[in-house]
């Protein structure tokens, strides 16, 4: 499994829609949108969950692509 971040998400999109853009890809098993602890307001990233092949794949074919008027960025996510 491989945790992959995405940046620079639009404002309205929720986990639905995030699993729908990385499923052509692979087996999505986790969505995770990040959200302000004060306000609860999505903050415009998120990560997701995903087999190896699948994370490598998606990667390639989804960094700096336009989702919903917005550059979008998707990376391997950094170990904290």
């Amino acid at each position: 499994m491989q945790d992959i971040y995405i940046g620079n998400l639009p404002y309205t999109l929720d986990e639905n829609g995030i699993k729908e853009i990385f499923d052509p890809f692979g087996d999505v098993n986790d969505v995770t949108i990040i959200k302000d602890h004060q306000t609860g307001k999505k903050t415009g990233y998120a990560f997701v969950k995903m087999n190896d092949e699948g994370a490598k794949t998606a990667i390639e074919k989804l960094d700096k692509t336009e989702c919903h008027g917005r550059t979008i960025r998707v990376n391997n996510a950094s170990s904290r």
